[in-house]
Order: structure tokens, then sequence, then C-alpha cells
């Protein structure tokens, strides 16, 4: 059914489906804006860290099945993997779905399916059909014509792990939600090609919320997790063996404390539910607000450990001051520092005026917006020796390897249950 289609975002979700579309010997063209990422996979290389793509992405490009570009070209099926953040007030941002919808109409044909896959608000596949409609009145879509149209359009979300992308984008289940039956056919025909987990049917609409309520849950419950560190910590109890020991209940399951909650889903996607319904989610409302005070909590940890090393050290100041800030990723080896409650932290400490030492070993250069002249990235090494406080922020493997060093030093914030 499907000889070419056109993977609209080539990030950490749109080159992973690409590419596995791609091993299947579908023609695959890959469509970014960034030039950077487009002369790399073309070079058959890749622009992010995730375990066994880079295989993949030399395979299928060395053979001719994927090549990427800046412009869309014509195609049968489209899928759309682009960034969906949200404004000041957490108002969703759906620019960079709008410009994806534009600037493949023109290529549009009769026939072709077009599949947002980027985590959206309710609603937002129908506005998708509306862009499209408004840029070729010279072809019908399903709002218009149902089952006839000429386009057809369906919500698919994933339902990922960064490190384990390539996996679970072939074994988990996917929902697919057409704007019509024949949508979902379509699209459910597309995604056999490799999906060996059920795909199951359902609408549009359904299935936008079906990706918002998975990730709200796991945030409600990280912010349990979270207030109970807080609550712990008040009133001096180890909240790491507090939890070790109430899941031991058969019907408790309390997950592990962090610095806060970050990546483009958790940290975002509660958040349109709130927007499109904020007397209700009330709930979904405060988990947001509990995660996104950690940061702020931790902070004051930091500040308190420094206050106490000024103490220690007359004469010093705080540009003295050293800092080591290890992990800045928002989970566990990846090199995604997207909406990272780590990198919050490491800002905030050099706004402070000392010297941050960043140790993050997924990374070889910081992004701009940590380029700043008392913030540098810094070997696991020189961090611990040199560093007045040390505060762990992500548990990455080196620094489990590592724990036994780190707990050594006389002052540790352990934010992440490291030292548990």
């Amino acid at each position: 059914m499907f000889n070419t289609i056109s993977m609209i975002g080539l990030g950490y979700i749109g080159l992973p489906t690409a590419t596995l579309f791609a091993s299947r010997k579908i023609n695959v063209i890959g469509v970014d804006v960034n030039q950077h990422a487009v002369d790399t996979i073309n070079q058959g290389k890749i622009h992010i860290i995730e375990p066994e793509l880079d295989i993949l992405v030399q395979s299928v490009v060395s053979r001719g099945y994927l090549r990427a570009t800046t412009k869309p070209e014509p195609a049968e099926a489209f899928l759309i993997a682009v960034p969906t953040p949200f404004t000041d007030g957490h108002k969703p941002d759906l620019s960079y779905i709008e410009a994806a919808a534009r600037s493949i109409a023109p290529v549009l044909k009769k026939g072709n399916l077009v599949i947002l896959e980027s985590t959206s608000p309710v609603g937002t596949t129908e506005q998708l059909a509306e862009w499209l409609a408004q840029e070729r009145p010279d072809l019908s879509f399903p709002q218009q014509a149902a089952e006839a149209a000429d386009i057809q359009i369906a919500y698919c979300p994933e339902r990922v792990l960064p490190g384990r992308v390539v996996h679970e984008l072939v074994e988990n289940d996917r929902v697919i939600g057409g704007m019509t039956r024949t949508a979902t056919f379509m699209a459910a025909a597309l995604y056999k090609t490799f999906v060996q987990g059920d795909l199951v049917a359902s609408n549009a609409r359904t299935a936008e919320m079906c990706k918002l309520t998975e990730n709200s849950f796991r945030d409600v419950n990280i912010a349990f997790a979270n207030e109970l560190s807080m609550i712990c910590s008040k009133l001096d109890i180890n909240v790491w063996e507090l939890i070790k020991l109430a899941n031991r209940h058969p019907r408790v399951n309390i997950l592990q404390p962090g610095a806060g909650v970050g990546g483009h889903c958790i940290a975002v996607d509660p958040w349109f539910i709130v927007d499109k319904t904020p007397d209700e989610a009330r709930i979904i409302r405060t988990a947001r607000e509990v995660n996104d005070f950690k940061p702020e909590w931790v902070l004051n940890q930091v500040k308190a450990a420094i206050a106490d090393t000024l103490a220690k050290k007359p004469g010093c100041t705080m540009a003295d001051v050293k800092v080591a800030c290890l992990g800045l990723a928002f989970k566990p080896d990846i090199d995604d520092l997207r909406e990272s409650p780590a990198v919050e932290i490491a800002q905030h400490v050099a706004q402070l005026g000392c010297q941050v030492l960043a140790v993050e070993p997924n990374i070889e250069v910081l992004p701009v917006k940590l380029s700043t002249s008392n913030l540098k990235l810094t070997p696991l090494e020189e961090g611990i020796a040199t560093a007045d406080v040390v505060c762990v922020l992500v548990k990455h493997r080196p620094f489990i390897e590592a724990v036994a060093n780190i707990k050594t030093h006389p002052t540790a914030i352990d934010a992440v249950g490291l030292f548990a």
C-alpha cells in the first residue's frame, strides 16, 4: 500500500520511526529544518544518542532507503513528529504542527495519508485537517467528505522510553485514532510493517487524550513521591528507606523521588489537559505544581550548603565556591536536556555567582543557554575532587559506579537516591 513515506521531524521520535520503516525496505524521505541533522543523517550518522539507532541508520542510508532533506517532497503517507511545547501561562504552542502542515500541503495528492504523532491537546488533529484544507481547497479532507475524503488523517502517538526507543517502537501497542474508519485502517496497515505490538483502533480525540492521560498518570504518581520526599526531609526520615518499606505492601508501588520532572512529555503534557478543562483537572494541576516546585526545593538545599561553606571559610566569596552538579539530562543515561530540572537547578546555581562544574557524561558540549563564564562541562573525577558542594541530580550509570567516591565528599546532596 505504501512505497514511499515522509517523516516530518527527525528528532528523538521521528528519526527512529523513519529508520524502522526504512529497515522494512520502504523508501523514506526524512524532513527537518535543522540542516546539521539532515547532513548528519545523509552521512549515515545520527545527531542524537539512542542505543542501536546508529547502526540502523547507517544501514538504511547506505542501502538507499532513507534520505533527509529540508523541504517536503511527494509521498504516499506523511507522518508528523515535531515538538509541541507550551508558551507562557502553560498554553499549548501548536506552531510547529501548523508549520509542518502548511509545508506538506503543496505536495499532497489524492489518496495520501497524513498521521500526526506529536503529543497534542485534544482537537489538534482536527485543527491539522483545517490547516491542510486552507492550503489545498482543491482537495477534500475528513471534516468535509468523511470516508470519501481525498486525504485521510489520523492521530497515532508514540509511547516509548528514551534509551529503549528502537525496541519499544517495535514491541509496544499503538493506539490508531483516525478521523475516519478509512484513515484508521490505512494507518494500521502502515504501522503493521514494523510494529509487533497490538494496533488498537479508536478515534482521533480519544487517541489524543489517551497519550495525555498516560503521561499525566505518571506525573501524578511522581508528584506523590516528590511530595513524600519533602515531607520526610522535614520530619527527619530517610525517604528512600521509607519507600522500600511501604512498597513491601502487596498493593503499594511508590515511585522514586527525583530533582523534579523533565523531558518533553511528562513535564508538558498534563498542562494540555489543564488548559482544556481548568476547572475539572484539579489533581493533574496540583501534581504539575508539586513537580515544578521540586527543583526549587533542591536549589534551597544547595544554597544552604553554599552558605555553610562560606561560613567555614573566612574570606571566601561566592565567586570562590565551586558546586558540582552531577547530571544535566532529564533522566538517566540519555543526552536529552529538554525541560530538565537538573538544567534548571544548574542555571540557578550559576546565577548565584559561584562556579558550577556541570558533570554530564552523555554530552560533549554545553547548550548555548548554559554557556556562561562560571559554568563549565567538567569530568566526574575533577568535579568530585575540586567542588565544595556536590549535588547529585541524575542517576547516571557512571555515578552509580563511582558512588563510593561521591559519598565520601563532605558536602554531598543526593536528590535522586544514589546513596540509598
